[in-house]
C-alpha cells in the first residue's frame, strides 16, 4: 500500500484562490442575474465562462494560471469540490420531490421522457453519421461516434434543470415535478447508453448479457433503495434523533447517507448525483427529518457549493476554438438538432401519451433541453476515450452551455401561458399557507405520563384522541415517556405498556428514564429534536403560584419547543371534539391555536368557531368621542377572523367567525362556549416562565379555570 500523501503546497494554494474567485464571481453575477429577473444559475455559469479561457484567462494569462487548473492534480481538486455542489443540489431536489404527485402524473412523465429520448437519439445518430471526419477522434469508428453523439443529445442536465426550477419557484408545480421525474429517467437511460458506447469504444464485447447486467444494476439499486434503503434511513434517523444529543446530528446523518448512496451509484458506473437524488427522496419521505436541517443544507448548497459547481462548468468552455466559420456553422447545427430533437420528442410524448395541452407539452421540452455540466462530463469521457476530436469536444460543450442558457428564458415565457388547474391551484395555496405552520412542521411528539397505580384514565384517552386527529393531518411519531424513581425502572416499563394501549394505531416509542427530578428529565428528552410536548392536566394542585401542577408549569415554562396542555376535569368518557372554539386576537399564538383547532376538526360535521372580542371604547378609550378607535378595532377584528376562516375552509374545515364587543373578553368567551355547546376550547399563548413558574395571562388562565368543557392551552 502506498503511503497517503497530500497535494503539493502550491496546488492547495491554487485551489484556495480558485474557490475564492469562483465563489465570489458566481455569487456576484448570480445576484446580478436575479436583479434583472433571471435565474441566478445563468450568472453562475457566465462567471465561469468570463473567467475561463473564453475571456479573462486568455487576455491575462498571468491571472489565468491561478483560475484554470494547469495540472491534473489541480483539476482533480477543483472537480472534487464542484462534485459536492452537484450532489448537494440533487439532494435538495430529492427532498423537494413529491412521489405521490409524480405518481399522479406518471403517464405524462413517461411519455415526455421516452418521447424525448427516442427522437433525440434518432436525430443525434443521423447528425453524427453526417459530420465531417475531422471531428471524429478515430474516423474508422464512425458508428461509435454516431452512437456517442446520439447518447450525448439524449441526456439532460438535472442539476441545471433543478436549479432553474428552484430559481423560478416552479419546483413544487405539477409541471416542475413531472420535469424532474422525466429528467431523472432521461439521465438514467442516458448513462446506461453511455456505458454501452464506452464499452464499444474501448474494444469490449457488448452483448445482450452485458446490457442486461447494466440495466439490472440500475433496477437493483432502485429496488435496494426503496426497500432496505428506506428501512435504513428510518432506523438511522430514529436512532440519531432519539439517542444522540450532539447538535446538527440530523445534518450529519443526511450528508453521510448522501455520500454513501453516491458511492453506490458511482460504483455501478452511473453518476454520483443519481445516488444523491435518490437518498434525498428517501429522507424527504420521512417526516422526522427536521425542516431546520433542510434550511441548513440549502444554505450550504446555494451559498457555497452549487455556485462553484456551475462556475467550474463555465470554466471549461473555450469559445476561441470555435472561431473558424466552418466550426461555427457546425456548432449552430448541433445546437439546432439537439434543441429541435428534444423539444419535438418531449412534445409528441406529452401530447400522445400524457394527453397534456399544447403549452404544457412545450414546457417539458424547454426544460429538458438543458444539458449543462452533465453534458460536459459526457464530452470529457468521449474525448478521453478517443471518440471525439478536440474541436468536437468544444462544440458539444458549447451546445451544453447554449441549451442551458436557453432554458430559463424559454421556460419563463412558456409557463406564463400555463394556468394551474383547480386541484393544483388549491394544493399550491395550501402549501403557501402551510409554510411556517405549526401543524405542517409537526412530526415528533413527546408525551410525558405520570405513573399511577390505577389504570390509565380519561386524560390519556383525550390525549390519544387529540393525537389521532393530528395524525390525519400530518405524519406523527409518538414517544411516551415516564420518569421513574431511581431503581424502579421495571414499574415504569409495566406502566407504559398499559398506557400504550390507549394510543391504538400509533405504535408509540416507550421510554423510561430514572431520575430524581422529573422536570429536568422531560426537558432533557425534549432537546432531542421534538416538535411538541403534549401534557395532560386532569387535576390542579391548589396554590396561588401554580397554574396546572408544579411539574407541568416547570416543563411548559422552560421548554424550548411548543407545548400543549390538556385541561380536562372529569369529563364524559367518550369525548370527541365536534365543535371547537378558538378565542383570537390577531397574535401569532392565536393563529397557531386556530391551526391546531383546524387539524383537530376531523369529521365532516365538525366545526371551528373563531371568536374575537373587541373591548368597549367606553372602558378602553375615554377620548374616543367620535367612535373612530372602536370602528377601527372592529374592522381589524373582522379582517383577522376572515383570514383565519379562509385558512380553515381551505383545509376543508367548516369554520365560522364571530366578532363580539364587550368590556370583559374572557366572560364573552365562556358565554359563547355555553351558548354554542362547544366540546373544546383552544387558547394560544407565547410566554416562558424563566423561574419555573408559569403565567399565561389573566384572561387565558380565567378561561382555563372556569371553562365548561376541556381546554387546550398551546404555548409556542
Amino acid at each position: 500500500m502506498q503511503p497517503f500523501t497530500a497535494a503539493s503546497h502550491h496546488d492547495v494554494l491554487v485551489l484556495l484562490v480558485q474557490l475564492a474567485v469562483l465563489l465570489l464571481s458566481a455569487r456576484a453575477l448570480g445576484e446580478l442575474a436575479r436583479r434583472t429577473g433571471q435565474p441566478s444559475v445563468l450568472g453562475e455559469l457566465a462567471a465561469g465562462i468570463l473567467l475561463g479561457p473564453s475571456l479573462l484567462s486568455t487576455l491575462a494569462p498571468a491571472l489565468g494560471v491561478w483560475i484554470v487548473p494547469q495540472t491534473p492534480v489541480q483539476g482533480y481538486l477543483l472537480e472534487g469540490v464542484a462534485l459536492l455542489g452537484a450532489m448537494f443540489l440533487l439532494l435538495i431536489t430529492g427532498l423537494e420531490t413529491d412521489i405521490g404527485l409524480i405518481r399522479r402524473h406518471a403517464r405524462t412523465a413517461i411519455g415526455v421522457s421516452w418521447g424525448g429520448i427516442l427522437v433525440t437519439f434518432s436525430t443525434g445518430f443521423l447528425l453524427g453519421a453526417g459530420l465531417p471526419d475531422a471531428l471524429l477522434g478515430d474516423p474508422a469508428q464512425r458508428l461509435v461516434f454516431s452512437l456517442f453523439v446520439a447518447t450525448a443529445m439524449s441526456i439532460s442536465a438535472i442539476p441545471v434543470i433543478a436549479k432553474v426550477l428552484i430559481d423560478l419557484d416552479l419546483i413544487r408545480r405539477d409541471v416542475g415535478q413531472t420535469i424532474i421525474a422525466a429528467g431523472m429517467n432521461d439521465d438514467t437511460v442516458g448513462w446506461i447508453l453511455l456505458s454501452i458506447v464506452a464499452g464499444l469504444a474501448s474494444g469490449q464485447s457488448i452483448g445482450a448479457g452485458r446490457i442486461a447486467l447494466i440495466v439490472g444494476s440500475v433496477l437493483g439499486f432502485l429496488l435496494f433503495s426503496i426497500t432496505i434503503g428506506r428501512w435504513l434511513v428510518r432506523a438511522a434517523l430514529d436512532f440519531v434523533q432519539d439517542r444522540v444529543v450532539s447538535p446538527h446530528r440530523t445534518l450529519t446523518l443526511v450528508v453521510t447517507f448522501m455520500f454513501g448512496w453516491a458511492a453506490i451509484t458511482q460504483a455501478l458506473q452511473l453518476e454520483a448525483v443519481l445516488g444523491a437524488f435518490v437518498i434525498g427522496i428517501l429522507f424527504g419521505q420521512v417526516p422526522r427529518a427536521a425542516a431546520g436541517m433542510r434550511d441548513t443544507i440549502e444554505g450550504i448548497a446555494f451559498g457555497v457549493f452549487t455556485p462553484i459547481f456551475f462556475a467550474v462548468a463555465g470554466l471549461k468552455v473555450d469559445l476561441h476554438r470555435l472561431a473558424e466559420p466552418r466550426l461555427i456553422v457546425i456548432a449552430l447545427l448541433v445546437i439546432a438538432v439537439a434543441t429541435v430533437g428534444k423539444v419535438a420528442g418531449t412534445y409528441l410524448g406529452a401530447r400522445w401519451i400524457g394527453r397534456t395541452d399544447h403549452w404544457r407539452a412545450l414546457s417539458f421540452g424547454a426544460a429538458l433541453n438543458a444539458r449543462g455540466a452533465m453534458e460536459i462530463i459526457v464530452a470529457t469521457i468521449g474525448l478521453n476515450l478517443g471518440i471525439l476530436s478536440q474541436d468536437m469536444f468544444s462544440i458539444i460543450v458549447l451546445m451544453a452551455m447554449a441549451t442551458s442558457f436557453m432554458t430559463p428564458f424559454a421556460l419563463r415565457w412558456i409557463l406564463a401561458r400555463v394556468t394551474p388547474d383547480a386541484e393544483e391551484a388549491r394544493r399550491l395555496e395550501q402549501e403557501t399557507l402551510a409554510r411556517g405552520s405549526l401543524i405542517a412542521g409537526l412530526h415528533r411528539v413527546l408525551v410525558p405520563v405520570r405513573q399511577r397505580k390505577e389504570e390509565p384514565g380519561d386524560a390519556q384517552s383525550m390525549e390519544a384522541t387529540i393525537l389521532e386527529r393530528l395524525a390525519t393531518r400530518t405524519s406523527l411519531t409518538l414517544t411516551l415517556l415516564t420518569v421513574a424513581p431511581v431503581g424502579e425502572r421495571a414499574a415504569g416499563v409495566s406502566f407504559l405498556q398499559r398506557v400504550a394501549g390507549r394510543f391504538t394505531g400509533m405504535r408509540p416509542v416507550r421510554k423510561v428514564v430514572e431520575s430524581a427530578h422529573a422536570g429536568n428529565a422531560i426537558l432533557d428528552e425534549a432537546k432531542k429534536g421534538y416538535d411538541l410536548i403534549l401534557l395532560g392536566a386532569a387535576e390542579r394542585e391548589t396554590g396561588a403560584a401554580t397554574l396546572f401542577t408544579p411539574l407541568i408549569d416547570y416543563v411548559v415554562g422552560l421548554s424550548d419547543c411548543p407545548t400543549i396542555v390538556v385541561r380536562a376535569r372529569p369529563w364524559r368518557a367518550s369525548w370527541s371534539p365536534r365543535r371547537i372554539l378558538v378565542p383570537t386576537n390577531g397574535s401569532v399564538a392565536a393563529r397557531r391555536a386556530a391551526e391546531l383547532a383546524f387539524a383537530l376538526a376531523g369529521g365532516e360535521e365538525d366545526e371551528v368557531l373563531l371568536l374575537q372580542v373587541v373591548t368597549s371604547a367606553e372602558t378602553e378609550h375615554h377620548l374616543d368621542l367620535t367612535g373612530e378607535v372602536l370602528e377601527r378595532q372592529l374592522t381589524i377584528a373582522h379582517r383577522v377572523v376572515d383570514e383565519l376562516r379562509q385558512l380553515g375552509e381551505l383545509g376543508g374545515v367548516r369554520t365560522h367567525g364571530l366578532v363580539r364587543q364587550g368590556p370583559v373578553p374572557e366572560k364573552l368567551v365562556l358565554d359563547a362556549a355555553l351558548a354554542k355547546e362547544v366540546d373544546l376550547i383552544v387558547v394560544g399563548a407565547s410566554v416562558r416562565g424563566r423561574t419555573g413558574q408559569l403565567f399565561l395571562g389573566a384572561r387565558v388562565e380565567h378561561i382555563l379555570n372556569h371553562a365548561p368543557c376541556p381546554v387546550i392551552a398551546l404555548n409556542i
